[in-house]
């Protein structure tokens, strides 16, 4: 371990966060919390041969992805959420001229002409995202937008930018936070879309030179055919209880992937580290299957005796957090190549002041399943707590 643990002072850095993917084209199309640095899936992949498939089985917005194919490898990601399936599957598709041109235009006479109002989304405390006029305008606007088509792909994903610029949905903690719901006049409400289109547009214009390959499916599984990887480069969520459906709420919402509240619990149960909804009360009731990593019974104690009302709980939560880790590790093993490595940017947790060393976990759970040289280091300080960080562990197949 290197860094602050070794007493090297580590900083925020804020350059291996999102910030730093803004400015990085199709990179910046969505600003989604919490976020995996470009820079560091490039400072990874350079260091890989020519050639490399490379593999992200927590692919997410599909980062990992799209930086192997700009550079013209072959990139492979597994999603189980069905929009960020879609999102990653537009940031790394190819668009001709023409479609580009088509969708400018279908943006023009969408604004030219707003249509009959689609259903508002049937978010919990609707107006807590968007003040009224907001909300009506959004809707008039979502409903003269073209259906079908690679350009209204593309215009889906400017309205999405858009919906969120206009929301009450702040950017500003770890989490998504809300501010006051502002009102906005139809002139910086339609200003707002037309530049949203630009940048989505001009980022499209810029093909990557590999193919990409977004597998809708489970970690835990890894339905990928019986392909061998030379390197694994991924972000899985943190043991930290942040759920990522709550985060992805209104785009799934606007987009269709999410029609009403239960579908939202029930995926975040699926789903490693959620804890959404009927997600949280299943909990209670779950049993492991596997034998603990060593170290893990001694923290998951810890926990529960930190809190009579909610320590049993959250202790049961890291516990199914690292069985499934070790499922996902399993499935893995046989599709790394002799010799691959293993990369995942990960984030320690704190509960009740006990430390969860997520970053020891993994790389017990690594050597379990026959992965060689498993290490970890610090990449930056991930908030003010002085214990939390995020941190790349390492291994080879």
């Amino acid at each position: 371990m290197t860094g602050a643990m070794g007493g090297e002072r580590i900083g925020r850095r804020a350059e291996l966060t999102f910030r730093h993917n803004r400015e990085h084209g199709r990179h910046g199309w969505l600003r989604l919390t919490p976020a995996y640095s470009v820079r560091v899936v490039r400072d990874l992949l350079d260091e890989l041969p020519e050639g490399a498939r490379v593999l992200d089985p927590f692919s997410g917005t599909g980062t990992t992805a799209l930086c192997a194919v700009e550079r013209g490898l072959s990139g492979t990601g597994v999603e189980l959420n069905p929009f960020l399936v879609w999102l990653a599957r537009l940031k790394t598709r190819r668009f001709a001229k023409r479609t580009l041109a088509r969708a400018a235009e279908a943006a023009t006479e969408a604004l030219e002409g707003l249509g009959e109002p689609v259903p508002a989304p049937p978010i919990h405390n609707v107006e807590r995202w968007w003040a009224a006029p907001v909300l009506d305008w959004l809707c008039r606007l979502k409903g003269a937008l073209p259906t079908r088509g690679a350009h209204a792909e593309l215009l889906e994903l400017a309205f999405c930018r858009t919906m969120i610029a206009l929301s009450g949905a702040a950017f500003d903690h770890p989490s998504m936070s809300f501010k006051e719901a502002k009102s906005h006049t139809d002139a910086q409400a339609r200003a707002r879309f037309e530049d949203d289109v630009r940048a989505v547009l001009e980022a499209a214009a810029t093909n990557p030179a590999g193919k990409a390959r977004i597998v809708h499916g489970d970690a835990r599984a890894l339905p990928v055919g019986d392909v061998e990887f030379d390197a694994v480069i991924t972000s899985p969520p943190y043991p930290n209880r942040m759920s990522y459906v709550r985060e992805l709420r209104p785009y799934m919402y606007w987009t269709g992937h999410l029609k009403v509240a239960r579908d939202a619990g029930e995926l975040d149960w699926d789903a490693i580290g959620g804890t959404w909804g009927v997600a949280t009360s299943r909990l209670k009731h779950w049993e492991r299957s596997r034998p603990r990593p060593r170290g893990l019974g001694k923290v998951l104690g810890e926990i529960r005796r930190a809190s009579d009302k909610n320590g049993a709980l959250l202790a049961n939560y890291v516990d199914r957090y690292f069985e499934d880790i070790d499922q996902h590790l399993e499935a893995l093993r046989p599709r790394v190549a002799a010799g691959g490595t293993l990369a995942y940017v990960i984030g320690n947790a704190s509960f009740y002041g006990v430390l969860v060393p997520a970053e020891k976990l993994f790389e017990s759970l690594m050597r379990r399943h026959g992965f060689h040289d498993a290490r970890s280091a610090i990449l930056r300080k991930r908030n003010s707590k002085k214990e939390l960080y995020e941190l790349l562990v390492s291994a080879r197949g």
